[in-house]
């Protein structure tokens, strides 16, 4: 058994996967802003229709009682 690994001779040896690929800092930053945009956005969604539900549970509490 060979003790060094072999790697695929189109792989540069030594730099990251990304940077190999042609992948630039600033599409990396600009993915990245876009992403966590989207994270923002789906929280504010998933906040905002919890609030919601709250509103309408509190709403129609006065209609579970009893009496009329």
């Amino acid at each position: 058994m060979p003790s060094d690994p072999s790697y695929p001779e189109d792989t540069p040896v030594g730099q990251p996967a990304a940077e190999a690929d042609g992948e630039s800092g600033a599409s990396k930053k600009a993915d990245g802003a876009n992403r966590t945009r989207k994270i923002v956005t789906g929280t504010a969604i998933g906040i905002g229709s919890a609030a919601l539900v709250a509103a309408l549970l509190y709403a129609n509490r006065s209609r579970k009682g009893g009496k009329s």
